[in-house]
C-alpha cells in the first residue's frame, strides 16, 4: 500500500504526453487491511492459511496470499479502468508507470534502475516515442529496448548502441545503419 501511494505521486508528478495513471494492490488480504487494523489481516492471514494447508499440498500451491492480489490501474485523464482503454492507451499507461517507478527508484535509492522494455514503442505514437527516449536519456537508466521495426528507435541516433538478431542464432551483430561504439 506504501509503495502504490508512493506510486501514485510519482506518476500524478509526472510531466509530458503519458497518461496519468493511479495504480491500487486489490485482493484480499488488500480487502482486509482496508477492513481493520494490519494485525487483524495477518491474523485472518494465518488463519486462513492454516485452514487451507492440505488442500495446498495438494495442489501444490496457496489458494489465499497476498500473491493471489492485483494491480488495478486507471487512467485518471478519462477515469477508465485500464482494461476498458484501447491498446495503444494502455500501453502508454504502462510505460507511464515504468518510468514513474524508474524516477522514483532513482530518486530514492539513489541510482537508477536497469530496465528491459520489450516492444515498449509498438503502440506509442512518434510524440510518445519521443518523450520516452528523452526521459530515458534524462534518467541516466540503463535499458534495452527491443523491437521488430528498427525506424521507431532512429530518433536515438548516436544516443544508443543498435544490435540486430539474424536468423535465430542468437549472434548479435551491430545494426548495419547504427553508429559504432566508442
Amino acid at each position: 500500500r506504501d509503495v502504490t501511494a508512493r506510486l501514485n505521486e510519482a506518476c500524478a508528478t509526472a510531466e509530458g504526453f503519458f497518461p496519468v495513471a493511479s495504480v491500487a494492490a486489490r485482493g484480499a488480504v488488500e480487502d482486509w487491511l482496508d477492513a481493520g487494523p494490519a494485525l487483524a489481516a495477518e491474523e485472518r492471514l494465518r488463519e486462513t492459511l492454516a485452514a487451507s494447508r492440505q488442500t495446498d499440498a495438494e495442489t501444490g500451491g496457496a489458494a489465499q496470499g497476498p500473491h493471489r492480489g492485483d494491480l488495478a490501474v486507471r487512467h485518471l485523464g478519462k477515469d477508465l479502468a485500464a482494461g476498458d482503454c484501447s491498446t495503444g492507451e494502455q500501453k502508454a499507461l504502462v510505460v507511464a508507470i515504468v518510468l514513474a517507478n524508474a524516477e522514483l527508484q532513482a530518486r530514492e535509492l539513489g541510482t537508477p534502475p536497469l530496465l528491459l522494455l520489450d516492444e515498449a514503442t509498438a503502440h506509442l505514437d512518434g510524440r510518445r516515442r519521443s518523450e520516452l527516449f528523452e526521459r530515458l536519456l534524462a534518467l541516466g537508466v540503463q535499458d534495452w529496448l527491443t523491437g521488430t521495426d528498427a525506424e521507431l528507435f532512429a530518433p536515438l541516433g548516436a544516443g544508443a548502441q543498435y544490435f540486430q538478431v539474424e536468423d535465430a542464432t542468437g549472434a548479435l551483430p551491430p545494426h548495419r545503419d547504427a553508429p559504432r561504439p566508442r
